[in-house]
């Protein structure tokens, strides 16, 4: 019952998390947008309320007009609309969704059994540590440093070396698909922080003041803004390291940790031709193809890096001592200690497989063989928790013939 309720709780929180992300990233995607294409206004009376950029749009069959003041308008509008909801519930929902997925069974997915570095409860410790630490360093590396002389050039050259070595760490601490997972969810962490701590208070400051009739400090907006700015430039590495635990030959890499930099380092070049192209189209930089190029590059570059061995030489590596052609008597202790404890006959069978009987196993030997060998899917969640001997032993039982007892008991 309780593997039932998890079930449950992860679908309707994960389409949660899903449906407010959108809400959030396409919000500021598209906020991104408009003030990469805002115009100074013609029209003298909103250069007399002090608008500092206008644009023209057509959507939905009708005519749209945003205005942006400098500032602050003239006079306050009765109703004012404030983006932070979307942020809020995405960061809440993806993090009970982490609790449900991976902090409940953290001896499954957040420990590494071939390589245990810690307990489950202190690496429920270290992955909650990420989210926080980062967060802390991040900041005070903005504040400290984000308003001097070409700060924005300081301040992102040390968040990437930040983010660099919190890669590195994780991969080194957890399985590869937590690692990941970890990455994605420190940032999104941040990114919602930036908005709670930062975006929204610096609003409310700013419209305190207006009610009050006081002249508003111009800084909360240029605070707010550079948030604004590296959530934009965070969003396609999240996005990434969210997608990448469903593909194991990439997050269980042996130098996984590079791999992870190189992909948020394209998600990220490729978010800046986005943001520079609105630009571009208005004649303020020169077109942003080379942002583009260098992130497409560095996915095919990663592409080429991780393709498949030969098939001869990947059974020799992956098979080492198990070289030899495995009999089901050696894959029987590889799925009884990996595999059954999901998928049996007592109730638990994730995807309908089970896998504890000779017929079972027998009936399902391709899913076998292509989700633990090919796609190194399995375990689910810790991938890793298999030794290159036993999915050596898997690989060569199922290329022999996937033989089983005759009894087919």
């Amino acid at each position: 019952m309780e593997a039932y309720l998890l079930d449950w709780a992860n679908l309707l929180l994960r389409w949660l998390h899903v449906i407010t992300a959108i809400a959030w990233v396409g919000s500021s995607f598209y906020f991104v947008f408009l003030d990469s294409s805002l115009t100074p206004p013609e029209d003298p009376e909103l250069k007399r309320q002090g608008v500092s950029g206008e644009l023209w749009a057509l959507h939905g069959g009708g005519f749209y007009h945003p205005v942006k003041f400098n500032v602050s308008p003239p006079k306050l509008p009765e109703h004012l609309h404030w983006f932070f909801w979307e942020s809020y519930t995405t960061w809440l929902s993806g993090f009970a969704l982490l609790t449900v997925s991976y902090l409940w069974n953290a001896n499954i997915y957040l420990v590494n059994p071939a390589n245990p570095l810690l307990s489950s409860g202190g690496a429920i410790g270290a992955a909650l540590a990420f989210l926080v630490v980062f967060w802390l360093l991040y900041d005070a590396i903005c504040r400290t440093l984000g308003q001097k002389e070409n700060g924005d050039a300081i301040v992102g050259a040390l968040v990437t070396v930040l983010v660099c070595v919190a890669a590195y760490l994780a991969c080194a601490i957890f399985p590869g698909q937590a690692a990941f997972l970890l990455m994605g969810a420190m940032l999104a962490t941040s990114m919602s922080a930036n908005v709670f701590f930062w975006i929204i208070p610096g609003q409310r400051t700013v419209v305190a003041a207006l009610k009050a009739g006081q002249p508003v400090d111009p800084i909360h907006g240029k605070r707010g803004k550079q948030r604004s700015v590296h959530n934009t430039y965070f969003t396609l590495p999240v996005l990434f390291a969210m997608l990448s635990t469903h593909y194991g030959w990439m997050n269980n890499h042996e130098l996984n940790w590079l791999v992870l930099i190189l992909m948020m380092f394209a998600g990220a070049a490729i978010r800046q031709f986005f943001v520079m192209r609105h630009g571009f189209k208005l004649g303020r930089n020169p077109h942003p193809w080379k942002y583009a190029a260098v992130g497409i590059a560095v996915l095919l570059g990663v592409l080429v890096w991780l393709k498949p061995a030969p098939q001869a030489a990947a059974s020799a590596q992956a098979g080492g001592a198990a070289a030899v052609a495995a009999t089901y008597d050696d894959l029987r202790p590889v799925l009884d200690q990996h595999c059954v404890v999901c998928h049996n006959s007592n109730g638990v069978a994730q995807k309908n497989v089970k896998l504890d009987s000779v017929a079972d196993v027998q009936a399902h030997a391709q899913q076998i063989y292509q989700q633990v060998v090919q796609l190194r899917k399995m375990p689910f969640g810790n991938p890793g928790a298999l030794s290159a001997e036993e999915r050596g032993i898997i690989q060569h039982w199922f290329e022999a013939g996937a033989a089983v007892p005759a009894s087919g008991g």
